[in-house]
C-alpha cells in the first residue's frame, strides 16, 4: 500500500511538473511604471488564461512614449531568453489609432506581441523575421473590452500573448499573415570610415550615466586600437556637437583615476565611454536615442 501511495504521489508530482512547464515564458515590458494597477491587470488577464503560466517582467520603467528605448530593451535582453518565449511590449503612444497590432516571430523562434510602431525594428534586424501576423481582435481580445480603445496592453496584447504562451492558440491563430516587415526607426549603424568608428548612442547605463554605443568591440581592431591607447571622441545630437574630448581605452573603471574619462567594452561587447566614479551623461549633458551619434578615432 505504501509503495502504491508513493507511486501515485510521484505520478501526481510528475503530472503537475509537466503542467507547470508545458507553457512558454511570458515576458512583459511597458512604460506604465508600478504606481498604479495597470501592470497587475495585465498579469491578472494572463493568469486567467492559464494559472500555471510563468510571467516575468522585462521592465515597466521605459520612459513614457519612448518607442526607441522599448525597441532597444527588447534587443538587449531577448537573446538571453529561450526559444518559444513570448514578449509583450506595450509602449504605445498611438493606442486606438490605425497602427497595426502584430505578433512578430523571429528566426530564433521567439514571439513579440506589440504595436507595429517601431518597437520591433531592432529585434527584427538582429534575429530576422520568420513571419508577422496581425492580431485578429474578433478572436484575440479580452471578452467585454470591445468598448475600450485605450488599454490594448491589457485587452489585446497581454491576452493574446498569454494565449500564445499557454498554447491556447497557435501562431497561425493569432490572425492573418502580413508581409515580412515591421516599422523601424532610422539611426546611425556602426561603421568604419576613414579610420574612424561611427555609431549610435542607443541607450545609457542609466544608474551610472555611462554612455553606451552600438559599435561592436571587433571594430576597434580595424583601426588598430590596443589597450592603453588614447582615443578622440565626438558626440552629436542630430548635427549639433555636444561633446568633444579624449579618453584612454582600458579594461575597467579602476584603470583610470577617479573622475577621469575612459573608453571600455560594456557587457554587450560594445564600445562605451564613462567617467570613473562619476556620471558622464549628467556632467556633459549627453543622452541617448536614434538622433544621438558618436565618432571614435585614435588621436594623432
Amino acid at each position: 500500500m505504501k509503495t502504491l501511495t508513493r507511486s501515485l504521489y510521484a505520478c501526481l508530482i510528475l503530472g503537475l511538473s509537466n503542467q507547470v512547464f508545458a507553457s512558454s515564458a511570458l515576458v512583459l515590458q511597458t512604460d506604465f511604471g508600478l504606481k498604479d494597477g495597470a501592470v497587475s491587470e495585465m498579469k491578472g488577464v494572463s493568469f486567467n488564461v492559464d494559472n500555471q503560466l510563468r510571467i516575468f517582467d522585462l521592465t515597466h520603467e521605459i520612459p513614457a512614449y519612448n518607442i526607441w528605448e522599448a525597441s532597444y530593451r527588447l534587443y538587449q535582453t531577448a537573446a538571453y531568453w529561450p526559444q518559444g518565449t513570448v514578449f509583450v511590449n506595450v509602449v504605445d503612444p498611438g493606442v486606438g489609432t490605425a497602427r497595426k497590432s502584430v505578433v512578430l516571430k523571429t528566426k530564433t523562434g521567439q514571439y513579440f506581441v506589440s504595436p507595429d510602431n517601431g518597437s520591433l525594428g531592432l529585434v527584427a534586424q538582429k534575429f530576422g523575421i520568420e513571419s508577422v501576423r496581425e492580431i485578429d481582435e474578433n478572436v484575440n481580445r479580452l471578452k467585454g473590452s470591445a468598448g475600450s480603445y485605450t488599454f490594448h496592453g491589457r485587452d489585446v496584447y497581454a491576452y493574446t500573448g498569454a494565449r500564445l504562451a499557454a498554447g491556447v492558440i497557435t501562431f497561425a491563430e493569432v490572425g492573418p499573415e502580413l508581409p515580412k516587415q515591421v516599422e523601424s526607426i532610422p539611426y546611425q549603424k556602426p561603421e568604419v570610415k576613414n579610420n574612424e568608428l561611427l555609431g549610435n548612442i542607443p541607450i545609457l547605463d542609466i544608474q551610472y550615466g555611462n554612455v553606451w554605443s552600438n559599435i561592436n568591440s571587433d571594430l576597434l581592431q580595424q583601426i588598430k586600437v590596443k589597450t592603453g591607447d588614447v582615443l578622440c571622441v565626438q558626440i552629436k545630437q542630430a548635427q549639433q556637437v555636444k561633446y568633444t574630448g579624449k579618453a584612454q581605452y582600458v579594461n575597467s573603471f579602476g584603470d583610470v583615476a577617479d573622475g577621469k574619462p575612459l573608453i571600455y567594452v560594456n557587457s554587450l561587447m560594445n564600445v562605451s565611454i564613462a567617467l570613473n566614479m562619476a556620471n558622464f551623461s549628467t556632467k556633459y549633458h549627453v543622452y541617448s536615442g536614434p538622433d544621438w551619434s558618436i565618432a571614435v578615432k585614435k588621436c594623432n
